[in-house]
């Protein structure tokens, strides 16, 4: 045993990381430093920083895992500056998993972080392990949110400036939740264009349906945590889909949320017993298929095998259930969708969230999906595979480089034409919503699976 395996094992601070040492060795030292990442990483391209590259990062993780460096202070700094985008994975050419190594390398200053008594992580870690753990609590949590948002008192206090900084853009990012398309309500944004969405039947009658699925599916939907909170909705608008595509909808009881937040946040053991739970409610329910909706739920569930892969207990189950996850729109192209008879006139754009584009490699079933809707223009959108800053909470906790990288996300979407934006991760709807509103820019931010609902059901909206 070397000295720094023995000086890892004997520093509590360095548990973590030592190992993560021994876990993903062979991924620490797969990167050739080549380069190619640095391109891609939005951090390294707004800071010119090779600390805050991906190259620059998995060196300062091979530094403290060897025992050269410790994993507090400047890494732990470098180390929360990312925004686990993973654009830097598809980019390199040695097949560095990089994401793995992010969320280990996280457990390790998670702890430092504990053990330096900091009230920023103190509050995150009780946020994550007491409220996102018991769903009828955040169901409270999330139920006060809507009230506020949907009352006007968020709209009143960011039209009156009652705050600034901080408070102000979360108030935004509150506002942007709230569906320019539900039914029966009007959008909260000042920027909502009256009489902006129009829907009618189709009136190519001899319009084919793309293909049929191909046989009986029963499958479960994730609701989520945040999702089923702010964007019930989109939820709800996921069921009816799938239920015009042939599907069965199968109830998961006990599924709770998926823990990528918690991952994300190296808080690894609250993440696999949050595995464990939807595991056990989607296995149980004899689901063909577990559908996702939000792209960061969807990576994080598709790695469950990898994050319980030293569970005796789970590891297989785990393999199983990861078989049979799916993101909505590589579902409906991998089954084949029906074509909608619903016509919106609209000229879109499309934001790839990072993690379906980076993290599950899906690019093209969203731009099917939305080309299927007749009547739809879809104007391209420089850089669409680029973050938008929001990664989670990240936006709150570095909203000054959050926001630059957010600027030219915006620039970009005017640039297009576009009269709406559309994505499909809550996150990214929020981010790009709140921007928008805060600039007075009258484009809204519409999740992807209302405009294809919307085109099934050919129901009237109005903003």
């Amino acid at each position: 045993m070397t000295h720094a395996a023995v000086q890892l094992e004997t520093d509590p601070s360095r548990a973590g990381l030592g190992k993560m040492f021994e876990e993903h060795k062979e991924g620490l030292l797969t990167c050739i430093h080549c380069g190619l990442c640095l391109p891609a990483c939005p951090t390294y391209r707004a800071l010119g920083n090779e600390n805050d590259s991906p190259r620059g990062r998995v060196y300062l993780m091979r530094a403290v895992a060897e025992g050269r460096l410790s994993p507090g202070g400047s890494f732990a700094t470098h180390i929360d500056l990312c925004l686990g985008c993973r654009a830097c994975e598809p980019a390199c050419p040695a097949g560095v998993p990089y994401g793995r190594l992010l969320e280990a390398a996280r457990v390790g200053v998670a702890a430092v972080r504990k053990d330096q008594g900091s009230f920023a992580a103190l509050l995150t870690r009780f946020v994550l392990n007491q409220v996102f753990t018991r769903p009828r609590l955040l169901a409270a949590v999330l139920a006060a949110a809507r009230l506020v948002r949907d009352s006007g008192l968020a709209r009143l206090a960011f039209d009156t400036k009652l705050a600034g900084g901080r408070p102000r853009f979360a108030l935004a990012l509150l506002l942007a939740s709230r569906s320019p398309m539900a039914s029966g309500g009007s959008s909260t944004r000042s920027n909502a264009a009256p009489g902006a969405w129009q829907f009618k039947p189709n009136t190519i009658s001899d319009r084919e349906r793309l293909s049929l699925p191909s046989s009986h599916c029963r499958v479960g939907v994730l609701r989520g945590c945040v999702m089923e909170g702010l964007f019930g909705p989109a939820n709800r608008a996921t069921e009816r889909v799938l239920e015009k595509n042939g599907c069965e909808i199968v109830e998961a009881e006990g599924q709770i949320c998926c823990g990528a937040l918690h991952s994300h946040a190296g808080e690894a053991d609250t993440a696999r017993k949050l595995a464990r739970r939807n595991i056990d409610a989607f296995l149980a329910a004899g689901c063909d298929r577990v559908i996702v909706g939000p792209a960061g739920c969807g990576a994080a569930m598709k790695e469950y095998d990898h994050l319980l892969a030293g569970d005796p207990d789970y590891a297989g189950r785990a393999r199983e259930f990861v078989s049979r996850v799916r993101d909505l729109s590589e579902f409906l192209v991998e089954t084949g969708k029906v074509a909608p008879p619903g016509h919106i006139a609209k000229r879109i754009t499309y934001d790839a969230p990072c993690h379906l584009i980076h993290a599950q490699r899906i690019s093209t079933a969203p731009m099917e999906v939305l080309k299927a809707i007749p009547g739809i223009e879809i104007a391209p959108l420089r850089d669409s595979d680029r973050c938008c800053g929001g990664a989670g909470i990240y936006n709150l906790l570095h909203p000054d480089l959050s926001s630059a990288i957010l600027g030219e996300k915006i620039d970009n979407i005017l640039a297009s034409g576009a009269e709406a934006v559309v994505t499909s991760n809550p996150g990214c709807v929020m981010q790009i919503g709140a921007g928008l509103l805060l600039r007075g820019i009258p484009i809204e931010v519409v999740h992807a699976i209302e405009l294809l609902d919307a085109a099934y059901t050919s129901k009237g909206h109005r903003l």
